[in-house]
């Protein structure tokens, strides 16, 4: 059985506030532990409305001091948003809180609207200068050395793994350049999947972090009793996909009935590309679906996500979805 992951945005609901939606976020975190899922990431995100995550590394030490053996890390943290330094000490301060259970992914977009990253003190040209930033930021995790004028504390010497994320070839080019793990973000852009894999395990180089390559996949898991039922909890997704695009980000909205009278036609085939890693319905679906993507695409893990409007619904879709992953290995 390959290792199954969740990716989760502390997603706040229609009729809800952060508060609860960081009550759901530790509560599923403690569930996907039961679960046997092995990591749990959160993703920075900025000046969204439905989207409770933006100080991940604060989150991610809310979750792993309320869960014991669950790995916790960003998936990931934006790193154009950040000063090498201050993610070193953010990280090496988690995982020293937390030994061998924080995981460090490093996305090079900003999260954000360009007016945003410039509140943010950063610019957006600033991803320019991401391979440079991922080397400083990997050099600060090395022991100190004396006489080195600017060290992480805490940070230096500790066990941070660190993952590269990307929906293109240059994250995956990157990655297999410095030896390091890479997640690609085929649960929202999925056009680049498989020759960013064939390029990232051809090229990689090993390095002391990693031996051999190592590739996670993103892919939306909804499942729910009933294919109908699995089919309308993905509507909360879809409309959220179409109301970014149209320019009009805001709460997660519910479930609707029918779908094809919310979208246009264009919207309709951006939404379905956009989500082309999406295994929607019964568990029986469920777990062919998910057989069917690990046998295509070879993953090393899986990360899953489900963008579900109701707390009780989305954790049952991730049992589910986890059941199905049982089963799957003790078939193989």
């Amino acid at each position: 059985m390959i290792p199954y992951s969740l990716l989760d945005l502390a997603p706040v609901t229609e009729g809800s506030d952060p508060t609860q939606a960081f009550r759901n976020t530790l509560d599923l975190a403690r569930h996907a532990e039961r679960l046997g899922y092995l990591r749990y990431w959160l993703a920075e995100h900025h000046n969204m409305p439905g989207i409770a995550s933006a100080a991940t590394a604060v989150l991610i030490g809310h979750v792993a001091g309320g869960t014991s053996t669950i790995r916790v890390g960003a998936g990931g943290i934006m790193l154009p948003n950040h000063a090498p330094l201050q993610v070193a000490e953010a990280f090496g301060t988690l995982a020293s809180l937390y030994p061998g259970r924080i995981d460090l992914g490093l996305g090079r977009a900003p999260g954000t609207d360009q007016p945003t990253a410039r509140a943010l003190r950063r610019y957006f040209d600033s991803a320019d200068a991401f391979p440079q930033d991922v080397l400083e930021l990997l050099a600060y995790f090395e022991p100190a050395v004396p006489g080195q004028l600017v060290r992480a504390v805490p940070g230096a010497g500790v066990d941070v793994p660190v993952w590269l994320l990307g929906s293109s070839l240059f994250s995956a080019k990157l990655s297999a350049r410095l030896g390091l793990p890479f997640a690609f973000a085929s649960h929202f852009a999925p056009d680049a999947m498989d020759e960013a894999l064939a390029l990232y395990r051809r090229d990689f180089q090993p390095s002391a972090r990693l031996a051999q390559p190592y590739a996670m996949l993103g892919l939306n898991v909804v499942a729910a009793d009933s294919d109908a039922e699995a089919r309308r909890l993905f509507t909360t997704q879809q409309q959220s996909f179409i109301r970014l695009r149209r320019g009009q980000p805001g709460l997660i909205p519910p479930p609707i009935d029918d779908i094809e009278s919310y979208w246009t036609p264009p919207e309709k085939l951006m939404v379905e590309r956009s989500l082309a890693c999406a295994v929607v319905g019964a568990p029986g679906t469920v777990q062919d679906g998910v057989a069917d993507f690990i046998e295509r695409h070879r993953p090393d893990e899986v990360m899953i996500t489900a963008n579900v409007f109701e707390h009780a619904a989305r954790c049952h879709s991730f049992a589910l979805a986890a059941e199905a992953m049982k089963r799957l290995g003790n078939s193989a």
